[in-house]
């Protein structure tokens, strides 16, 4: 596929892709939801990729559905609904992890999402289904859809309170206010607050330790057992883990863990 509405590169175990539609403030096409999903094929199959990077162009991260799209939606109804089944990312993966918008965790790779400006509505719903959030102080958040005669769309309603707890979700979701940069840290909205004008600097600075420092086995498989766990019992959770233990002592990762800690080198991990 060639790209129109994102930018995709790779550069030191890092795929960076750019949602790029910086005039509109990156609002969301179905252009642009199958480029995503396509440069995540490639970033997730591809053996020089260890992390994925989601940020904006310009000045906003996503301001959510282009309001053109919606519409040509408010005018068909329900019409306008995607029809047949969504493209799934990985056929073994939950069928949780299946669904339109939903597959990032089925990403054999850490989804990092970069928000450098405003993040509303579906842009908002994107950096949820992120493995990690690191914002910009300029950024600003809003679910939007109660604002738009919309509901929690796209399983909203299920992640944003795993972040952010039931009564903060609801808040967040019944009024649309905008949140802050600062108070989105505090609620658990985000996970990391940058400095100004250097947020792709601290976000490269700890996707680059990820890259380089950590076997991508690891990544790969602890990635699967935290979102899996959340429909798991704990012992479940422990029964999948003594299986995973196991695999790993067999593995070259563990192998190669072992060996550069005792040379007192940098590890050269394959991620087998």
């Amino acid at each position: 596929m060639d790209f129109e509405q994102i930018t995709y590169v790779v550069a030191d175990g890092i795929a960076t892709v750019t949602l790029n539609r910086p005039d509109k403030l990156n609002a969301w096409t179905d252009r642009m939801e199958r480029e995503v999903f396509e440069a995540m094929r490639l970033a997730g199959t591809d053996d020089r990729v260890r992390v994925i990077v989601l940020t904006g162009a310009g000045r906003g991260f996503c301001a959510g559905a282009d309001m053109n799209d919606l519409t040509v939606k408010s005018d068909e109804g329900a019409d306008s609904l995607p029809s047949g089944p969504a493209p799934i990312f990985d056929p073994s993966s939950r069928p949780d992890f299946q669904k339109r918008y939903s597959y990032f965790p089925s990403v054999p790779k850490p989804v990092i999402a970069a928000v450098n400006g405003p993040c509303a509505g579906l842009g908002l719903v994107m950096t949820l289904y992120c493995d990690m959030r690191f914002s910009a102080p300029e950024a600003v958040y809003t679910t939007s859809f109660s604002r738009r005669g919309l509901v929690a769309e796209h399983g909203i309603g299920w992640i944003l309170p795993t972040h952010v707890g039931l009564s903060k979700g609801l808040d967040l979701l019944l009024s649309a206010r905008r949140v802050s940069a600062g108070e989105a840290l505090a609620i658990g909205l985000v996970d990391r607050l940058c400095e100004p004008g250097k947020l792709m600097e601290s976000v490269t600075e700890y996707a680059t330790e990820l890259a380089t420092m950590v076997s991508p086995r690891s990544l790969r498989v602890m990635k699967r057992q935290i979102w899996n766990a959340r429909f798991e019992t704990l012992g479940q959770a422990i029964e999948i883990a003594d299986v995973e233990t196991a695999l790993s002592l067999d593995s070259e990762d563990f192998r190669e863990g072992v060996a550069h800690f005792i040379e007192r080198r940098k590890p050269a991990f394959t991620g087998r």
